[in-house]
């Protein structure tokens, strides 16, 4: 099996929900304010942003899976992301079924939100700017909304 196979395969199997979604998505504030830091909670509950470049994983590049910081499922394969510079780490394309979008009128602009599928926290916003070659979008991910499995 080649390599480009191989991922796909590796992401697909990944796919799916781990937990139910509609009792994750009515556990009350109190439940996610134990769970995650205030700096998780902010991103992932309140939509927040952190500051670009200042993310654990603006930068790494190492073969695995990202998952939701709030519930672990999966949400990124490594071979989607790359360097686009922009301070944040960045995808082409997320796992099938597993992230939201939804219109964000937020600052005074029209953009995009992404939002986990399973616990409906916020993990940052998708844009029309990725590279051309592949999908042409740049899901622009908070690094505190997401945990890292290393592995192929």
């Amino acid at each position: 099996m080649n390599d480009t196979k191989q991922k796909s395969s590796e992401a697909e199997a990944l796919q799916g929900k781990p937990y139910d979604a509609k009792a994750l998505q009515g556990k009350p504030d109190a439940y996610w304010k134990e769970k995650l830091t205030p700096e998780q909670y902010h991103v992932l509950r309140d939509g927040g942003t952190e500051p670009p470049g200042s993310g654990k994983f603006y930068k790494n590049f190492a073969q695995g899976v990202y998952l939701c910081a709030a519930c672990e499922q999966p949400l990124f394969a490594s071979d989607t992301k790359f360097d686009s510079d922009c301070g944040w780490p960045s995808f082409d394309r997320s796992l099938t079924g597993n992230v939201e979008l939804r219109e964000d009128r937020s600052l005074g602009m029209v953009r995009t939100e992404v939002l986990c599928s399973n616990c409906g926290s916020h993990l940052g916003h998708v844009f029309d700017d990725g590279p051309k070659d592949t999908t042409g979008k740049r899901f622009c991910i908070n690094s505190l909304s997401l945990n890292f499995k290393a592995g192929r």
